[in-house]
């Protein structure tokens, strides 16, 4: 299986100095990696691409409600924080630490893939 050149790549995204990293081109990022999800296996990748699609909607949800606000995701985490929300359920800081561990999980698998790994099993 071949894989599509990634359009919109992490390692492109500029971070903006003392503010962080921006909200709309890490979400752009995160949703350029779904399809990558299907092409791996649609079935045995199923609740990780939920789970994937699930919490990039949550973290857009934070931020289209005020885009100049939460035009980084350092913006949003503290302002959940100081809001007292942070830990809430479904919150966007939750939504965005499970992403991060979404992608941790995915990075390991495809340097297992990438090193050699024919088994799927073994490589998640």
């Amino acid at each position: 299986k071949s894989f599509l050149l990634l359009l919109n790549r992490f390692s492109d995204i500029e971070l903006r100095e003392e503010e962080g990293i921006p909200t709309e081109e890490f979400l752009e990022s995160c949703y350029a990696i779904v399809p990558v999800l299907d092409k791996l296996g649609p079935t045995v990748f199923a609740p990780v691409k939920m789970d994937f699609v699930g919490n990039i909607k949550k973290i857009n949800q934070k931020f289209i409600t005020n885009k100049e606000e939460f035009d980084t995701l350092q913006k949003i985490v503290l302002h959940e924080v100081n809001s007292g929300v942070a830990q809430v359920r479904n919150s966007a800081t939750e939504a965005l630490l499970w992403l991060k561990r979404g992608l941790k999980f995915l990075k390991g698998f495809l340097t297992e893939v990438k090193n050699g790994e024919k088994n799927i099993q073994t490589a998640l």
